[in-house]
């Protein structure tokens, strides 16, 4: 069923930062590397069939700093319409510090937030 999840940990790193099904002009205006998502490990689900934990990283880089919509459109982005996958689901989301205090927070204050 699907892929070997190799395969679709790979697809979903790619997917999630710089891979796309057809050619673009700014191909040859990056280094596409420096902004790659890349899939470090995978683990199968314990007492689940063909399921699988893929562990994947992204540079800094890839994201624009204090914008938690760029952070959140560039990691689930259009991977969640991956057809060869039967279920896709983000279960972790851990952000370095130096990331975290790019964020500035609501602009008028907590209390205005909760009315």
């Amino acid at each position: 069923p699907g892929v070997p999840p190799e395969e679709a940990g790979a697809a979903v790193a790619a997917g999630s930062s710089t891979g796309t099904w057809t050619t673009v002009w700014t191909d040859g205006l990056t280094s596409l590397d420096r902004y790659k998502g890349r899939c470090y490990d995978i683990e199968p689900v314990p007492g689940e069939e063909n399921q699988y934990i893929a562990y994947v990283a992204y540079p800094l880089d890839l994201f624009e700093e204090g914008s938690v919509t760029n952070l959140f459109t560039s990691i689930v982005g259009n991977v969640f319409g991956f057809k060869a996958l039967r279920a896709l689901r983000l279960e972790d989301l851990r952000i370095p510090p130096a990331y975290v205090k790019t964020f500035q927070g609501p602009p008028h204050g907590i209390q205005v937030e909760r009315d």
